[in-house]
């Protein structure tokens, strides 16, 4: 068992493309388990329950975001702050975002499982949802909302796990989840016939098994940081310290929430059911590249945040620059999949003739300048990682508010279904440039502590 010192030795010295290698790949494991989830699920449903299901499940994703925003905000805040006051030398401190982080997670889950609950029709109503479409949502919600909780404790005390040393187990507790649904939702889905509701009960299963990895891990005496009854008591300090960092994410989350439910009903609107299907599997596949990306950032996270805090200027500038490239790298291979290969990728999820040609033309158009979406999210989970929530916030909510949600009720009016799928790059342009007007200007301040730094 490693102790203490050889984990916080490996983020000082360990070479720093090595160390984001050993931190990275986890993480994006990690991230593209969780994807997958739901690639998996729509393949299934789209192959064995029908084109109609497919639109059925793409109302869902506002939802479905949302609960992936509260997961963001507990997890990715609370690791965030664990990383830099590990850097500092401070394990209790750290222990006690642990146990704030349980409390909050509970708590957040509560209201929105039974707000979602109480208004789901409304909601999905108001998602764009038609007599064809609202009952796969409605039967798919009803089942999938206990595993909601399941979720939202996975992922965030994984990020923990992560941040504080432990990459490689963070790694194996989603991949024991991500078999159990690969096996478990053809079972569900083909085997008892139970369609749509099928695959949203397998996804549970799944989870509540990853979950139960996960936690089990910090009630473990060898663990790096564990729970300890006397630290379950709120510390507003510390809650605020998480949330102020973990509420970019969070409302990029709940911005994709209203993002996606603005597109569903323009997409209605202008090109009936079959354009929401298609935004189903082009919102899968874009979702399947950003995650690997948001992986590499994890895995950037505990390395930049941890240098940030013990001073170690240069080796935090050159993570970043690392996870920059290759993040260009993936979103350059997702942009060129979307571009010359989308009857491939829409064909693993459906065999509907039309639904494929929709999807296929809005994908390209969609994607356009995917490419430089990759140091934009690099950028704003760096500025997340060193604690500074209000550049990070506002870079978050450039792409995915600020300038997408006028888009979207500009475009359409003049350009029709094209203009929903073109907002999307113009949007992706603007916000990449105010990202790199701001990184410049973020650079020269931390060329000034380096220097210092080096000085000293």
């Amino acid at each position: 068992m490693r102790n203490k010192n050889d984990i916080h030795k490996e983020l000082a010295t360990l070479p720093v493309g090595k160390l984001l290698w050993k931190y990275s790949v986890p993480a994006i494991v990690g991230t593209m388990v969780m994807s997958l989830y739901n690639v998996i699920d729509r393949i299934f449903i789209g192959q064995g329950v029908g084109a109609d299901a497919i639109s059925g499940l793409a109302l869902t994703f506002p939802i479905m975001s949302l609960s992936g925003a509260v997961g963001m905000l507990v997890g990715l805040g609370a690791s965030a702050r664990i990383s830099i006051v590990l850097g500092q030398d401070d394990k209790v401190k750290a222990e006690k975002i642990l146990a704030n982080s349980l409390i909050l997670s509970l708590s957040f889950a509560c209201c929105y499982l039974t707000f979602f609950a109480i208004y789901m029709d409304d909601i999905l109503r108001s998602f764009g949802g038609s007599e064809r479409t609202i009952p796969y949502a409605r039967e798919f919600l009803i089942y999938i909302m206990p595993g909601m909780l399941c979720t939202n404790l996975c992922y965030s005390f994984n990020n923990m796990m992560r941040a504080s040393g432990y990459p490689g187990k963070a790694m194996y507790t989603m991949l024991i989840g991500a078999f159990s649904n690969l096996i478990l939702a053809p079972i569900f889905i083909f085997g008892l016939d139970l369609g749509i509701k099928g695959a949203a009960i397998a996804t549970d299963i799944a989870m509540a098994i990853s979950m139960l990895f996960v936690m089990a891990h910090f009630f473990n005496r060898n663990s790096e940081l564990r729970f300890h009854r006397r630290y379950f008591k709120l510390e507003w300090g510390i809650l605020f310290n998480i949330v102020s960092i973990g509420l970019a994410p969070f409302l990029v989350n709940v911005a994709s929430s209203v993002i996606n439910a603005i597109i569903n009903t323009s997409l209605y609107r202008y090109g009936g059911d079959e354009a929401i299907g298609a935004f189903g599997i082009f919102n899968s596949y874009a979702t399947l590249v950003v995650m690997l990306i948001i992986g590499l950032c994890q895995g950037m996270q505990p390395i930049v945040g941890y240098n940030y805090g013990a001073g170690h200027y240069s080796r935090m500038k050159r993570a970043f620059l690392l996870t920059a490239i290759v993040a260009t790298i993936c979103s350059t291979i997702g942009w060129i999949g979307s571009t010359f290969l989308p009857y491939y990728i829409i064909r693993a999820f459906t065999t509907d003739a039309q639904l494929i040609d929709v999807a296929i033309h809005g994908m390209r158009i969609a994607m356009g300048v995917f490419p430089i979406v990759g140091v934009q999210i690099v950028t704003t989970n760096l500025f997340q990682s060193l604690g500074m929530a209000s550049k990070s916030i506002f870079l978050s909510l450039t792409r995915q508010v600020i300038f997408l949600i006028p888009l979207l009720l500009i475009f359409p009016h003049i350009y029709g279904l094209n203009g929903v799928w073109g907002a999307m790059p113009v949007s992706d342009a603007i916000a990449t440039a105010i990202t790199l007007l701001m990184l410049w200007s973020a650079n020269k301040k931390l060329r000034g502590n380096e220097s210092a730094c080096t000085r000293e």
